[in-house]
């Protein structure tokens, strides 16, 4: 017992080593509505009313795939609150705006705070004031020492979502004995696949408390308020063909423009609405755009879409969804780049035909059912791109059945909501 505690002892040291740098990057990312105190489990006052459940989401990304579980949470448990919390300032901004869609009622059960910082001290104090009936861990947010608390607090832990990608368990395997004793406080572990659930228990995790439920992905509901949004941008900008490209990453943006710029040769009106994923590079996208001549309009400054823009930049938070049910055809980025991928489910469910590189494995399991189906094109170069988009948008018909069948995909996979939640229920 004494030897299992060096691990998470060295990784302490670690952190502590790094804690100059740290608190730099906290310094500079933070929210100023948000004390920075948060980060080490202090001034997280007030709290929503006890009993309480905890839910943490690392970013963005997380806290969308997550909406189903909360909203179902609100619903399945009417006499717990939910304390929801997150790494980054772009998931706080994220969840705010989930929290403002809800009812009043409910906005009332609901709050945000930043998770601590994995320090032993941050993690008791965190856990001592929350005092959640249980807490939960979407995906694959593993914090030792906040787990270990959780275990010496008697607070059960469950991992939802449970993904690992061959890449972060390639990482993990380095540091098996540490993750070995972080799993042994994982209460449960719901995987969304069998593969995710190997690897969680080649890491340590014990196969009594690990079962596969199914992707919460697929669960994504459709904001009415996102929907509407769609239908007053398809009517502002008309007949014309309009592409999305969504949550493109660092190096991606020129191989978009490129292949946009050898559309145009055949739609000369078409249009491509522009996401990067991190809104630190929306003015470094902006004049890239400019630099290289195009007609492009910023969406943050409420700049008119004109017949003669070429170039549309959502550059804002939360509104993928609403700008993804704009367009005809949609590509999900970062997989021209070796970065792994994004969502291709979010368009799917709007009934588009979806688009990405051949970089997709950190949503292969997703992505799937989805080439079966025809409903999802792995596409290699920017040319490649340029024609599977051109082939869309002459024919809509064809565009209109891949729509169709990524939605009959995401019909088809239904259910994993229903059983986390059944499984959550047992420690409520």
């Amino acid at each position: 017992m004494v030897l299992s505690r060096w691990p998470r002892l060295a990784y302490s040291a670690v952190l502590y080593g790094l804690a100059p740098l740290i608190g730099w990057r906290i310094w500079r990312e933070q929210v100023p509505t948000y004390s920075r105190l948060q980060r080490l489990g202090m001034r997280l006052e007030p709290l929503p009313p006890a009993p309480r459940i905890w839910l943490h989401c690392a970013s963005v990304g997380e806290v969308r795939a997550a909406r189903p579980l909360i909203e179902g949470l609100l619903a399945r448990f009417p006499h717990h609150s939910l304390l929801l919390t997150t790494m980054t300032a772009t998931g706080a901004q994220q969840v705010l705006a989930l929290i403002a869609e809800q009812s009043a009622t409910d906005q009332l059960r609901l709050a945000h705070r930043f998770l601590p910082l994995d320090f032993p001290g941050a993690a008791k104090r965190f856990l001592a004031r929350v005092q959640p009936e249980l807490a939960i861990l979407f995906e694959t947010e593993l914090w030792p020492n906040l787990l270990h608390a959780c275990h010496r607090q008697a607070v059960p832990v469950a991992v939802v979502n449970g993904r690992l990608s061959p890449r972060a368990f390639a990482r993990y395997q380095r540091l098996r004995p540490l993750m070995q004793s972080a799993l042994a406080s994982v209460t449960w572990l719901a995987a969304k696949s069998s593969e995710d659930a190997e690897r969680f228990q080649a890491l340590g995790c014990a196969a009594d408390a690990t079962t596969v439920e199914g992707s919460l992905k697929f669960e994504q509901a459709l904001p009415e308020r996102a929907l509407a949004e769609s239908e007053r941008l398809l009517q502002a900008w008309g007949e014309r063909p309009v592409w999305v490209a969504g949550s493109t990453r660092d190096g991606e943006e020129a191989l978009l423009l490129t292949a946009h710029r050898q559309l145009l040769k055949r739609f000369p009106d078409a249009l491509l609405v522009l996401v990067p994923r991190h809104p630190q590079r929306f003015d470094e996208v902006a004049a890239l755009c400019e630099r290289e001549g195009w007609e492009s309009s910023r969406r943050s400054q409420q700049q008119p879409v004109t017949p003669a823009t070429q170039i549309y930049l959502g550059d804002t938070l939360g509104e993928l969804t609403a700008l993804y049910g704009a367009g005809s055809v949609a590509y999900v980025g970062g997989s021209l780049v070796p970065l792994g991928g994004h969502n291709v489910l979010e368009p799917a469910a709007l009934g588009k035909p979806v688009l990405c590189g051949p970089s997709l494995e950190n949503f292969s399991d997703v992505a799937e059912p989805l080439l079966v189906a025809k409903a999802l094109t792995v596409v290699d170069s920017p040319e490649a791109l340029a024609s599977a988009l051109a082939e869309y948008i002459a024919c809509p018909q064809r565009a209109r059945q891949a729509g169709e069948a990524g939605q009959a995909v995401i019909e088809a996979h239904r259910g994993a909501l229903s059983r986390t939640l059944d499984g959550l229920g047992r420690y409520l």
